[in-house]
């Protein structure tokens, strides 16, 4: 019986291809809680990491998959509780999106009905259906495991109650939005009031390339009511009686927390320690400049100020004081001579071109600097500037990763205003008042030439 059994929910935060660190970080779990439960449940690809794309295309690294997750069942032979982890698997020749129960070096497998295809998901592309999947059987009690897609339509739930399922597990990789929580609520309900069946729905947590997984792993009652809702963008494995609802929040709050985990992460998933930006005392390379500390600790980040004939001292001064906030270094550099080497190569040069070259001009220092420390260059550029073209090619867009690529104008004020009166929990910055009201109240502008100005 499902009510015998003692589940913990784990939401992990696992790097792609890092079989060795998602093992050992799967392994501390399992040994912390193995006396306090049956069973840990795990995200999907919680041990290779997803987005896979083309690696699993790779045989040495499915062979690779296979042989740690032999040597992982095999290490525990001894373990009171079991696991359900989530692999790429070839059988029979077919490549496959499951996931393992091990328990006692015996592993039984799950594999995934339906397969996600759209946005960032090309799952049909690399991976074949599975079957309708059968009850798990697991010490009197069958449970019903549907990866991810499979919770999208009727079938893959209903099957699994026709066929004695006595809950329904969801481990999944669902990829923050804005509002996509609430989608997921909804859509679970669904199949709990078709099934009349509890479910537990578990989430990877953490940024991965282009993509963040929010976490929120929750539980639903058979009523389709929830039981209670895991943190957002922080690992935790709780187990099912502990699980709280936690305090409702703006979604400029998860917005934020995003934009730092998916800058953290990049930046250290990619081997990276230090980053650098371009501050130029405006809005968008500030919050840019917040969002590195939080993510990093001031210590591995590097603000450059490019002033230029047409900076204003306010700007100069803007920037100076959020350097001082931040506690971060910094270097002055001038584009100045630069731009008198620019005048001297190449005769008229004015309007656009001449503006464009003061962008292209820090963006080259930029790009050298990075060059010869080592830290990753952040671009700083907002999604309504992109949307409109209002940037400069080898210029502002210069940066291995920008923060606000993904948010709006309009919604940077917000984040400023919001950062300025609360911090995340993970964040390691300071707290209060870091941006210069300044920053946050004055027009816009470029400053590439007289006057200018931006709204």
């Amino acid at each position: 019986m499902i009510e015998n059994l003692t589940l913990v929910a784990s939401q992990i935060n696992p790097t792609v291809g890092d079989l060795e660190g998602n093992r050992k970080k799967i392994q501390e779990i399992w040994d912390r809680f193995d006396h306090k439960s049956d069973l840990i449940i795990f995200p999907e690809m919680s041990f290779t990491g997803y987005p896979l794309e083309d690696l699993v295309l790779r045989p040495s690294f499915i062979e690779d998959v296979k042989k740690e997750l032999f040597d992982l069942a095999q290490f525990n032979k001894t373990k009171s509780s079991a696991i359900l982890i989530g692999a790429p698997l070839y059988i029979d020749g077919l490549l496959y999106n499951a996931m393992i129960l091990i328990e006692k070096g015996v592993q039984k497998i799950v594999l995934k009905h339906d397969l996600a295809n759209e946005n960032i998901y090309d799952e049909p592309r690399v991976f074949s259906n599975g079957p309708l999947p059968e009850p798990l059987e697991f010490r009197r009690a069958k449970l019903g495991i549907m990866i991810c897609q499979d919770v999208w339509s009727p079938d893959v739930s209903l099957h699994l109650k026709n066929r004695g399922a006595e809950c329904l597990i969801v481990p999944n990789g669902s990829v923050y939005e804005i509002g996509k929580q609430d989608l997921r609520v909804a859509l679970c309900k669904q199949r709990v009031e078709e099934t009349n069946l509890p479910l537990l729905y578990v989430n990877l947590v953490g940024g991965q390339d282009e993509v963040i997984f929010d976490g929120r792993s929750f539980m639903m009652g058979r009523d389709g009511n929830l039981k209670g809702e895991m943190p957002a963008f922080e690992e935790e494995t709780i187990p099912l009686d502990d699980f709280k609802f936690p305090e409702l929040v703006p979604e400029t709050h998860y917005i934020y927390q995003a934009a730092v985990i998916g800058l953290r992460d990049y930046v250290l998933k990619s081997g990276f320690q230090k980053v650098l930006l371009g501050l130029s005392g405006g809005i968008d390379s500030a919050l840019t400049a917040v969002m590195a500390v939080d993510a990093l600790g001031a210590e591995n980040v590097n603000c450059i100020l490019l002033p230029s004939p047409f900076t204003s001292d306010e700007s100069n001064q803007d920037a100076l004081q959020l350097v001082r906030n931040l506690g971060v270094s910094h270097q002055v550099i001038s584009i100045e001579p630069a731009m008198r080497a620019f005048d001297n190569m190449i005769e008229d040069l004015e309007g656009l071109a001449h503006e464009n070259m003061q962008s292209r001009a820090r963006g080259l220092t930029l790009m050298t600097l990075s060059n010869q420390s080592g830290a990753l260059l952040l671009s700083t550029g907002n999604k309504s500037e992109m949307a409109v073209g209002y940037s400069t090619l080898y210029g502002d867009m210069c940066g291995a990763y920008n923060p606000l690529k993904d948010i709006y104008k309009t919604t940077v004020f917000k984040l400023c205003r919001l950062r300025n009166g609360w911090k995340p929990s993970f964040a390691k910055g300071n707290e209060g008042d870091i941006i210069p009201s300044r920053i946050i109240t004055k027009p816009p502008t470029a400053e590439l030439r007289d006057n200018q100005k931006d709204e």
